[in-house]
């Protein structure tokens, strides 16, 4: 990049804002990540330019429109590097749960005027659309990490990525295992780190806002929940949330539909 600052804009497609909170939620440490940027678009904080040349574009949501298919290829066409951040972008978010039900009943029970609501067929990840160099995953993101993949883009270098199971860090931070002593469903197996095991933390199961770790396999985890005394059922429910629609999670969740 021959800029002195980088270049950077942030895009917001079908989600709920949280990734973008959690960069605008850094406090005074914000004033330092504005003086190294040169922030091109990112309605959320009033600067507005969606379609400015930029060197990295960080993407936030999911395309369930067919404007959103319009919009995510311009964004490609006027950006360096393409990064997607949070589970909406990476994997759907839960606008993907209505992937599992048939035709269109579902936007009938929510607008009073279904017929002007104008939906893809599928919700689904950028990644489907456009070429994505990095995804940061998370509901929302670590904000760290959003900063570290920035800096590591800007100096040509591949950004870190840490797909160890959640369990690792309930271990650094001598929590006890929520499965062993309460039976709560949790998805620290089959999660990958990054939280700080935030739920586990506090007496709960996780339910897996990093989206799957390396080498998940989530239905041999069944067994031996059942052996801790802790619910399958439960378990299946939790995976059906923001990752619903990527394996190994999707096949479980539709699973549980299924015998709804």
């Amino acid at each position: 990049m021959s800029h002195q600052k980088p270049r950077v804009a942030v895009h917001k497609f079908s989600s709920c804002d949280g990734c973008q909170l959690s960069i605008l939620n850094l406090g005074e440490a914000l004033l330092d990540v504005v003086g190294m940027l040169d922030i091109q678009h990112f309605a959320e904080a009033g600067i507005l330019n969606e379609l400015a040349p930029v060197d990295i574009a960080l993407v936030e949501g999911s395309v369930s429109t067919p404007a959103d298919v319009e919009r995510i290829q311009a964004i490609r066409s006027v950006s360096h590097y393409l990064v997607t951040i949070g589970a909406c972008a990476t994997a759907g978010g839960l606008q993907a749960l209505r992937n599992a039900v048939t035709g269109d009943s579902w936007s009938g029970q929510i607008y009073a005027k279904p017929e002007f609501i104008a939906s893809l067929d599928k919700v689904s990840a950028i990644k489907e659309h456009v070429k994505v160099d990095w995804e940061i995953w998370g509901c929302p993101v670590d904000s760290r990490q959003v900063l570290s993949a920035i800096a590591a883009l800007s100096a040509g270098m591949r950004p870190r990525e840490d797909q160890s199971k959640l369990c690792q860090e309930c271990k650094q931070h001598q929590f006890s295992c929520v499965v062993v002593s309460k039976g709560e469903p949790c998805l620290g197996p089959v999660t990958r780190q990054g939280c700080g095991a935030l739920c586990p933390g506090v007496g709960r199961g996780c339910y897996g806002c990093y989206g799957p770790a390396e080498n998940s396999q989530p239905e041999i985890f069944l067994a031996a929940l059942a052996q801790a005394g802790s619910s399958a059922t439960a378990f299946k429910a939790n995976l059906n949330g923001i990752y619903n629609n990527i394996e190994p999670y999707r096949s479980l969740a539709r699973e549980q539909t299924d015998h709804e």
